[in-house]
């Protein structure tokens, strides 16, 4: 959908599911990484265990927000920003949602593989995907493991645009994903400077 002529920003719910998940996903990258280099122990499987819970709770919300976003007209790009600039954009933003998808179903894949009964949150049971097999879990673990490197490089990518974008650019690239009350802070302490 084309942006409206008034819209300059992400509606609210575009914002709670950007930075919720954000949040998320840093926080099961986290997790994820700990658990992964601890000896096996009753921390570690708890560990897992919320790791894999709320990888399954990203999936649904990956979901959610894509539909949501397709659904969604896009604020629009600002005028002075190049062609090459909102193609890499798109394509960043076309990756993490990639990653978004293929990382939580690799980890489906290594659950479901390695034959391990699982309920999400204790409540669910997570039906597998494939059939038990060492070679099918050992490759989803490996590329578990290059979506958490490709993941974290592109949200480092992401992050450096936007605060360049705010910082150097002075645009609306990141207020328009920012709440309300921060957007207003922000240009005033920019209007300062």
């Amino acid at each position: 959908m084309a942006p409206t002529q008034h819209q300059t920003r992400w509606a609210l719910d575009i914002l709670l599911l950007h930075w919720g998940m954000a949040l998320l996903i840093v926080g099961m990258m986290v997790v994820g990484w700990i658990a992964r280099t601890l000896p096996l122990s009753p921390l570690k499987i708890e560990l897992f265990f919320w790791h894999k819970s709320f990888g399954v709770a990203l999936l649904a919300l990956t979901l959610l927000r894509l539909a949501r976003r397709l659904r969604h007209p896009h604020p629009g790009w600002p005028v002075a920003m190049p062609r090459w600039e909102r193609r890499a954009a798109r394509a960043v933003h076309g990756l993490l949602y990639t990653l978004m998808f293929v990382t939580p179903l690799s980890g489906w894949v290594i659950n479901s593989a390695a034959k391990f009964p699982f309920k999400v949150f204790g409540v669910w049971t997570l039906p597998a995907i494939v059939a038990a097999d060492k070679s099918i879990q050992h490759l989803a673990e490996q590329v578990h493991m290059g979506c958490f490197i490709l993941f974290f490089s592109t949200l480092l990518l992401h992050i450096a645009a936007a605060l360049r974008h705010h910082f150097i650019l002075h645009d609306t690239v990141l207020r328009r994903m920012l709440p309300e009350g921060f957007t207003t802070m922000t240009q005033n302490k920019n209007l300062d400077t």
